[in-house]
């Protein structure tokens, strides 16, 4: 660890649910360290949530980040979003910083929003501490949030304090380390005040089960409380910090932001215990002068811009750049986040967080390289799943290359989108985290680029076979002068068994067809079978060419082709056609307080449930196995986070197609057969 006051940069993530507070807790350490002369609310805040799109939905949508000095050290604070729709930005951002502070709602019932938060810190190796938020709010004991909260950690949650209350009002606070007491002031730092008799008991009982907590890992310090002797504090504060660093434990403070309570205190907390920049870069397997690139973003007239941390070694502006592929590319307009805003530099320290202009070659978690060697990150970003998607198109066709550029730009800067074709509907499909992180796109597509889209919802591809075995002749015949056209087939056709696909043979004798055109008579028959009689392409079914006739003139490729295209489209007439719908297997995580209710919707989506059981390493989670129509997918997101408080999501692949009920095979029939 760097140690405090001499320059070092540290980088902070701020993680937690929707709500909780993180873009005013990071308003409140910017305020607290002098680095902005007022504090505002998620209203009106000064720093962060800037854009429009943001403004209008009073919450984070993509990461904010601002920088401060205190006491002679250097922070970059990355504030991450808390929706999970707009939560793709994190996976760049937690493998490069130093400490997450979760900050947590001081309610218990909300403790679980936090579990998965805990688990992909947990699994990352990044160390984190517990900011609990909003605590002149709270109206239940610490004891009880730490023991909501508990399940949801896979660290141990050692409390740095306990509060001091008022009239059923939290006052100030006890530092279980430092064994003293503080009262809160408004917009001041706290103060410090005299242990009282009746605190001091309640100290002691919760400082003592502290350093239990820190015995478990510390044989030393289990021995000298087997011995009732008193650890020196020294030794204590150099547990928390080792402890810590180990990701062996979980830190809780508590304050209020808003407020200012308890901002101080956490800053001097993150002075003495944040591990230094050199523990994220091993943790990422970086040996080298080099730079992870957090996210990247297009700024107006000033073009792409990179956000990176300065890894290990020196960034200097100009400096030619070395990235993962062994481009070379040059450093230019350099901004370090020191300061609320950053500022130009010529020169970027190990530790710092800067923007770096005209690096156009450069994707979010590449690492750039300052001495010529080619790296890469051991620990990479893994975006998350696209869970909704429309089709999108421009409304003015002269639009589609200038929208077709925009969107590459906008799923460049956020990993979570993404945009495919679909071939076989011949839609573009925009896909992301939820409906409002779509909705965010496109107005960022109008704003920033200039481009009206239409979206709907995306086709289903559906397919139909037929019912029973037809056998059908077709005949082409056209006389037009000079050479004519003549083909005649007869086919039997007949359906197979599901997921068999389409079989072609013949049986022809005494050469009625001859074998040149049969491959003409099969590509007629492919042909019909792309829009069948329902308007939908076909699927499972045999076809035996087993009679015809030829011309010896008027005959040719294109005559049998004709004729194999009749044949199969009125033989699929005639065999009692009937639709399939597309069904996919999804692996649903939600809590199991909400699994009844989930089985519940699906069923209610003409789902199946094949089963659930244990999530395996979240405790009171489940894993729901489930067929679902594709069909019935498309709102699925919105529903499930609203009967899991916006925790629950899904992986989904094709697993086979079924017959589509009569009912709504019906309407599709319908609304199709004008197209066709």
């Amino acid at each position: 660890m760097g140690r405090p006051g001499t320059g070092a940069a540290r980088a902070i993530a701020l993680v937690g649910a929707a709500g909780a507070g993180k873009t005013t807790l990071m308003e409140a350490m910017l305020f607290a360290a002098g680095a902005i002369p007022r504090q505002g609310d998620v209203g009106s805040a000064s720093v962060g949530d800037a854009s429009p799109e943001a403004r209008a939905r009073g919450q984070s949508i993509e990461f904010n980040i601002a920088g401060f000095e205190f006491m002679g050290d250097r922070y970059g604070v990355i504030d991450c979003p808390g929706s999970p729709e707009f939560s793709g930005t994190e996976d760049y951002v937690l493998p490069a910083v130093d400490l997450a502070i979760i900050v947590a709602d001081p309610n218990p019932t909300r403790a679980g929003l936090l579990q998965p938060i805990f688990k992909e810190l947990e699994e990352r190796r990044v160390p984190h501490a517990v900011f609990v938020n909003k605590i002149d709010q709270a109206r239940g004991p610490l004891d009880e949030l730490l023991a909501a909260m508990a399940p949801a950690s896979g660290n141990r949650l050692v409390a740095r304090q306990i509060p001091l209350i008022d009239k059923e009002h939290v006052t100030g606070f006890v530092d279980l380390a430092l064994e003293r007491a503080f009262v809160y002031r408004p917009g001041r730092p706290s103060e410090r005040i005299e242990l009282s008799p009746d605190i001091a008991g309640l100290e002691a009982d919760a400082r003592f089960h502290m350093l239990e907590q820190l015995a478990d890992f510390d044989d030393e310090l289990m021995e000298q409380l087997l011995s009732d002797l008193n650890p020196a504090q020294d030794a204590v504060f150099a547990d928390l910090v080792s402890d810590l660093a180990q990701g062996l434990i979980t830190p809780v403070f508590f304050g209020s932001a808003l407020n200012g309570f308890g901002v101080r205190r956490l800053l001097k907390a993150l002075r003495h215990e944040t591990p230094d920049v050199m523990a994220a870069a091993a943790r990422m397997g970086l040996d080298g002068p080099s730079a992870y690139v957090l996210k990247t973003s297009y700024v107006g007239q000033a073009g792409k811009i990179a956000y990176a941390r300065v890894m290990q070694g020196e960034l200097a502006d100009g400096q030619e750049l070395t990235l993962g592929g062994g481009e070379k590319s040059r450093a230019g307009g350099l901004v370090s986040f020191t300061s609320p805003s950053g500022r130009k530099t010529d020169k970027a320290l190990a530790g710092e967080v800067v923007s770096i202009g005209k690096l156009d070659a450069v994707t979010p978690g590449q690492v750039l390289s300052m001495d010529g060697k080619a790296r890469s990150c051991s620990a990479p970003a893994c975006p998350p799943t696209a869970l909704f998607s429309m089709s999108i198109a421009a409304k003015d066709r002269k639009d589609d290359v200038r929208l077709s550029a925009a969107l590459a730009k906008l799923v460049e800067e956020d990993p979570a989108l993404s945009v495919s074709q679909d071939h076989e509907t011949q839609e573009t499909l925009i896909s992301g985290r939820g409906e409002a992180h779509i909705q965010v796109a496109l107005e960022r597509l109008r704003r920033r680029f200039g481009v009206e889209a239409q979206v709907g919802k995306p086709k289903v591809s559906y397919r139909e076979s037929l019912r029973k075995a037809v056998t059908q002749r077709g005949r082409h015949k056209k006389q037009t002068g000079g050479h004519g056209q003549f083909g005649d087939v007869v086919l039997e056709i007949r359906p197979r068994a599901r997921g068999e696909g389409f079989a072609f043979s013949q049986k022809i004798t005494g050469g009625v067809v001859p074998k040149q055109w049969i491959p003409s008579v099969e590509q007629g028959v492919r042909d019909a079978m792309e829009r069948g009689a329902l308007g939908f392409p076909v699927t499972d079914v045999e076809v035996v060419l087993v009679d015809g006739s030829y011309h010896s003139v008027d005959s040719s490729e294109m005559s049998f082709r004709a004729a194999g295209r009749l044949a199969m489209s009125e033989g699929l007439k005639a065999g009692a056609p009937y639709l399939l719908e597309p069904v996919e297997k999804l692996t649903i995580h939600a809590p199991q307080s909400s699994t009844s209710r989930i089985t519940q919707a699906v069923s209610g989506r003409r789902g199946q449930i094949l089963g659930f059981h244990p999530r395996e390493g979240w405790e009171g989670w489940d894993e729901i196995e489930v067929c679902l129509p594709r069909a019935e997918r498309q709102d699925l997101i919105v529903e499930l986070r609203g009967l899991t408080q916006g925790l629950g999501e899904f992986t989904a692949e094709f697993d086979h197609m079924a017959e589509l009920p009569g009912r709504l095979a019906d309407q599709i029939a319908k609304r199709e057969q004008p197209a066709a």
